[in-house]
């Protein structure tokens, strides 16, 4: 697990699948099913694309899908940004 993760990964539905989410080639596909109303699948996909992890399924996607995404959006900087903004109520929180 990558320093940072914690939070989200407790909440993932894949949790305690994560042998799942590593198949080999067209196996992916149906491995990305998990994924579905997964409710980090925002912070998942993100922390897969911010850190270039190439193995799995991650966020829906599998690593074909993300290596093809990155190429197209070279311009994004940080995905966590784009995908998982603020919530208001931790911004409230936050003081802003």
């Amino acid at each position: 697990m990558l320093p940072g993760t914690e939070d989200w990964t407790l909440q993932a539905k894949c949790r305690g699948l994560e042998d799942q989410l590593f198949p080999d080639g067209a196996a992916q596909k149906q491995a990305r099913k998990i994924c579905h109303g997964c409710p980090v699948r925002n912070e998942c996909l993100a922390e897969a694309l911010d850190n270039r992890i190439e193995w799995g399924v991650w966020g829906g996607m599998t690593e074909r899908e993300r290596r093809l995404l990155l190429r197209q959006r070279t311009d994004i900087t940080s995905w966590t940004e784009l995908l998982c903004p603020p919530t208001r109520t931790a911004a409230a929180q936050d003081g802003r």
